[in-house]
């Protein structure tokens, strides 16, 4: 392989790391590891409801991250 293959290849795998691992969050705790036959709306809706739970998670896991910057900045 080249150089510029090496590079193309590192650079898939990384988008498809961060992707992959999203989607395994999503599964493990919100539940959606089996699709049940319910129609594909419902599923559809409930994919969108799970990663937009996992939205406020990791907006969560930011905001209380930029909170306690605040406070520890304001204490000193």
């Amino acid at each position: 392989m080249t150089d510029d293959e090496r590079a193309k290849n590192r650079n898939k795998s990384r988008v498809r790391a961060r992707v992959e691992h999203q989607f395994g969050i999503i599964k493990r705790q919100f539940g959606f590891n089996k699709v049940r036959y319910r129609g594909l709306a419902k599923n559809a809706y409930r994919l969108f409801v799970a990663c937009a739970l996992r939205n406020l998670v990791i907006a969560k896991k930011t905001l209380l991250g930029r909170r306690r910057m605040e406070l520890q900045g304001s204490c000193a």
